[in-house]
């Protein structure tokens, strides 16, 4: 006997959305891959605001930017004076966002805007306020293998829980408080599903695409990565003990 067929992939829900969208030295990405994003919000049919975060480029990231979105009420770019980090970057772009949903996207190239579609089908059939992605597969090196593993094994060990979440999530953002998320560096995309999964809040884990980076390189180094997360890790089980 043959398997019942699949049912039909649920359509994506045109919720509003905030996307924050993150760069540090993208210029070559920027046109392409922020006109990708814009055209993808301007098809959804649903209110949408883009909040382009430059985090402290030293190139010509933020004019490019500005260019793409020329004439966009629903459009801005925000600069920092120098260099944040990647937390610092969500966390200023979750501060501007006024839509109740949000999500990001790195301005690499590697996520297709429309692999949000998925998380937004998630949320809307399970009823949920968070969905966090994992990658199919994702040939960046044995670097990120490395890290990748070396993190979730470290998460296990000083917090207990079992985190999935290797790409973007979707949540509401009254889930996020920015003042409470205190890493500027890219832990907090480990810290925010931790305090989530710790309260216990319903979630989902969907698959999504990766893409090989479409120009220039990754600013992250693993062993020195894997050493500042295991640091963050431990600081975060202090500052939850203490209420924080």
């Amino acid at each position: 006997m043959n398997p019942p067929p699949s049912p039909p992939p649920l359509p994506p829900s045109p919720f509003p959305l905030s996307l924050v969208v993150f760069a540090y030295d993208e210029e070559a990405n920027v046109a392409p891959v922020l006109g990708a994003i814009l055209g993808w919000l301007r098809a959804r049919g649903a209110p949408y605001q883009l909040l382009f975060v430059d985090d402290g480029s030293r190139d010509g990231t933020g004019h490019a930017a500005r260019d793409v979105i020329a004439g966009d009420a629903s459009a801005r770019v925000i600069t920092h004076d120098r260099n944040r980090g990647i937390g610092a970057a969500l966390k200023t772009g979750v501060r501007a966002a006024t839509l109740p949903w949000v999500t990001f996207l790195p301005c690499d190239g590697q996520i297709a805007p429309h692999e949000l579609d998925a998380l937004g089908a998630e949320a809307a059939r399970r009823k949920l306020r968070v969905v966090f992605s994992v990658y199919r597969a994702r040939d960046d090196g044995w670097h990120r293998t490395l890290l990748s593993a070396a993190v979730r094994a470290l998460v296990r060990a000083v917090h207990g829980v079992a985190l999935r979440s290797d790409g973007p999530y979707l949540f509401r953002r009254e889930l996020f408080d920015a003042d409470l998320l205190v890493p500027d560096t890219f832990f907090l995309n480990f810290e925010f599903p931790i305090r989530l999964l710790r309260a216990g809040e319903p979630h989902a884990v969907v698959t999504i695409e990766c893409r090989p980076r479409r120009a220039g390189a990754s600013k992250s180094t693993a062993l020195r990565a894997i050493a500042g997360v295991a640091r963050d890790l431990v600081s975060l089980r202090l500052r939850l003990w203490q209420g924080r």
